[in-house]
């Protein structure tokens, strides 16, 4: 009897991971069923994975430049070809993703740091606190993302960090929207009221319960996040108030080679590739994790 007892016991601490388990195995099945997200987890490794090992994959440093061999086509000597100064343009590419892929990840853990404590207390508290968020959010629409952007940079100046900090600032209005959403269905919700029966703080609920149950859309929205982060980067550099010389950036690589785009074609087009691959492929991502984790798929 006591054997029986203690196994009924331990049934329910038992069944909520089993379930979980179980369901982060359909959704990983569902993602993997997805072509177009397969292609864009792949693209995303592959990049990542150059950036990260830029240093020792790149054929010279970023900034040496060699004029005896400046403005020469791509070759198997230099597959990308070599810009007017004769800097390799295929470690130039390798660095300046390794600076866009930076900017992105950074920038969105910034923006994810305001918006979702914002989101929480506007959702969770209501009242007072969620109309203040909200009119902050409103005024925050109010401008678009990439002429705010622009704004801000031209106030603080270009770099790397500048441009990290703004992209962040301009960007945490999704996520702030998403989580406060998500806050106003659940915390309605019969497990949050008896967590607040209990004694729970506010507080306590939100981390161990509410946010937990917002991890699904909330990557997605990160995860979409990354590449419009990546295009606002370029957009800065390709203007000339983002990432500043001799630090390479993709945008300013194509804004570098717009003088020379009629003959110098290559220029141009690698950078430009480049950018476009990473963001298909984040945004393949994105759209998978957003059918795997549906939970109407369930």
């Amino acid at each position: 009897m006591e054997m029986a007892a203690a196994t009924d016991a331990t049934a329910p601490r038992l069944a909520l991971p089993v379930r979980r388990r179980s369901n982060r195995r359909r959704a990983l099945r569902r993602f993997f069923r997805q072509r177009l997200a397969v292609i864009g987890l792949a693209i995303t490794g592959t990049l990542i994975l150059i950036a990260l090992l830029a240093p020792l994959l790149a054929p010279t440093a970023y900034d040496a430049s060699n004029l005896m061999v400046a403005s020469q086509y791509p070759s198997s000597d230099y597959p990308f070809g070599t810009d007017a100064i004769g800097r390799d343009v295929l470690s130039r590419i390798m660095y300046g993703l390794q600076t866009s892929l930076t900017v992105a990840f950074t920038a969105v853990a910034i923006a994810c740091l305001i918006g979702i404590p914002l989101g929480l207390v506007a959702g969770l508290r209501g009242g007072l606190a969620d109309f203040l968020v909200l009119r902050l959010v409103e005024v925050m629409t109010a401008f678009p993302g990439i002429l705010f952007a622009i704004f801000l940079v031209s106030i603080t100046g270009g770099g790397i960090r500048n441009v990290i900090l703004v992209i962040g600032i301009t960007s945490w209005v999704v996520i702030c929207r998403l989580v406060r959403a998500q806050l106003l269905t659940l915390r309605e919700q019969d497990f949050v009221l008896a967590a607040r029966s209990l004694g729970t703080p506010e507080w306590l609920i939100a981390v161990r319960h509410l946010l937990p149950n917002s991890i699904a859309p909330l990557t997605v929205a990160i995860t979409l996040a990354i590449p419009t982060a990546i295009f606002t980067e370029a957009g800065l550099s390709f203007l000339g108030i983002g990432i500043n010389e001799p630090t390479p950036s993709l945008g300013k690589m194509v804004a570098d080679s717009a003088p020379y785009i009629s003959v110098y074609w290559y220029l141009g087009l690698f950078p430009t590739a480049v950018i476009a691959l990473a963001m298909l492929g984040f945004t393949f991502v994105g759209d998978g994790l957003r059918d795997a984790l549906d939970p109407r798929q369930n």
